[in-house]
């Protein structure tokens, strides 16, 4: 995610970067420093253990991605770095950005491992060697016990979001992990919380290391929470009525159970919505296509369950919305996080029945409730999105890169650069966001023309249905 400027914040030209790497990201967007990267990266970079107190959107990610790509020598075929993730999601998108920041480094080989995928595919793929390895505890312990996973070399090792990993059971992985490495690696930790298990395990794993705090106030501030209470009115037909009032460009709808998350979904798709639901019990395939469609603006609104409370990195949402009070405060501010990052406003909505008053008291914010029967009825049904998506079946291993697709679309098939948005290329599958107008002339024209001297086929991308 890109920072937005801020003329009084340092910018990165300040720090001991190789050649190339300031325009590099002055190209991604990143023009000055955030907080926690102007505090962390000078320490990290000199080779310092670095524990880091900050939350989601605050630019932490650039930051341990610059300081372990700055120690690594690509094509070693071993990975020089390591970074553990709580969840697939978070561990696909950090991957994604260190790929970005890697783009001064030719040659570079970044490997996710993760659940749901498959091993023989990962197998495969370490084979070939890699440089920098993103994964869950889970999947990097299992290849790391059946002697596919080498880590003897590397220099770096990064644990985002340690709070999180523990409370999902994996101090064991963790640690077993982190012995595997060798003793005088850099570590980098980093946590929006610290409570003594988080404290313990830092002290377990990093030798002096330099603690940065980023005070979230700032971010506080930028979130505008507002309370609707129920007072006996059905939570779903609230719902469509208070999005229908804000009306968000995005909105990610929390629910504490999957099959909540299916029954909201097809409700708010009933009344019109472009929205879809995401949990564990979908496959890792589907959960990474909604989240490249709700990321790209294919899709306006994501039902999930806390599965994707610390996994999804969208850098402008609009809206959260609490449809059930979670149990732990400390979910609700990693839930709220999500919107008002990079500088940007953001709404978080909470619903609150009678039976959650104590819920609501444990989050000691002093939030007024409003009556959610003087939310006005909406005046017209949701707008649809602005971009559609496209697959096109082909991507790295035949080495498209998207200015062969976006040459493709606009000298044969004529569309203009104006209705292209983000492209995203994987090993097998390259993905265009278009204009809705302009997807039906680019699936016509890609179906009689090529791209680099080779016909590809492509469809539209839709996001999988809730169940019902």
């Amino acid at each position: 995610m890109a920072d937005a400027a801020d003329d009084g914040a340092p910018g990165f030209a300040s720090l001991a970067l190789p050649p190339g790497w300031v325009e590099n990201l002055t190209q991604l967007g990143y023009h000055t420093m955030t907080p926690i990267q102007a505090r962390a990266l000078p320490p990290m970079l000199a080779g310092r253990d670095v524990l880091g107190h900050a939350g989601t959107g605050t630019g932490k990610t650039a930051a341990f991605g610059l300081a372990l790509l700055a120690r690594i020598t690509p094509n070693r075929r071993r990975p020089g770095a390591l970074v553990l993730c709580p969840t697939r999601e978070l561990a696909t998108q950090v991957a994604d950005e260190l790929r970005r920041l890697a783009r001064p480094l030719p040659n570079t080989k970044i490997v996710t491992l993760i659940g749901g995928t498959s091993i023989g595919r990962d197998v495969g793929t370490l084979g070939h060697g890699a440089d920098v390895v993103v994964g869950t505890p889970g999947r990097v312990h299992d290849h790391l016990a059946r002697g596919r996973l080498d880590l003897d070399e590397v220099r770096t090792l990064v644990l985002d979001e340690a709070d999180r990993m523990l409370e999902l059971g994996f101090v064991d992985a963790v640690t077993t992990i982190a012995r595997a490495v060798p003793p005088d690696r850099q570590t980098l930790l980093f946590s929006a919380t610290f409570a003594d298990d988080v404290r313990a395990l830092a002290t377990s794993l990093q030798r002096d290391p330099v603690d940065v705090e980023v005070a979230a106030a700032a971010d506080a501030v930028a979130v505008t929470e507002v309370v609707y209470a129920l007072d006996g009115a059905d939570r779903v037909a609230a719902l469509v009525r208070i999005l229908g009032h804000h009306a968000p460009a995005s909105a990610v709808v929390f629910c504490n159970q999957r099959e909540r998350c299916d029954e909201v979904a097809t409700a708010l798709r009933d009344a019109g919505h472009a929205v879809a639901a995401m949990h564990g019990g979908l496959d890792q395939a589907d959960r990474e296509t909604l989240l490249l469609l709700f990321g790209n603006g294919s899709l306006r609104v994501l039902v999930a369950t806390d599965v994707a409370a610390r996994g999804l990195d969208i850098a402008d949402l609009a809206a959260v919305v609490n449809f059930e009070l979670p149990r732990d405060p400390a979910v609700y501010v990693h839930r709220i996080g999500r919107t008002a990052r990079a500088g940007r406003r953001g709404l978080a909505i909470s619903l609150v029945g009678r039976g959650d008053r104590r819920l609501l008291d444990a989050l000691d914010r002093d939030l007024a409730a409003v009556d959610v029967a003087t939310v006005p009825a909406p005046a017209a049904p949701p707008p649809p999105p602005d971009v559609v998506t496209i697959a096109i079946e082909g991507g790295r291993r035949e080495r498209l890169r998207p200015g062969d697709v976006v040459g493709a679309l606009t000298t044969e098939v004529g569309l203009a650069g104006a209705d292209i948005g983000a492209i995203k290329v994987t090993d097998r599958v390259t993905y265009v966001a278009l204009t809705p107008a302009a997807a039906p002339r680019a699936l016509a024209g890609l179906a009689r023309g090529m791209i680099k001297k080779r016909r590809y086929r492509a469809h539209r991308v839709v996001a999988p249905a809730p169940r019902r």
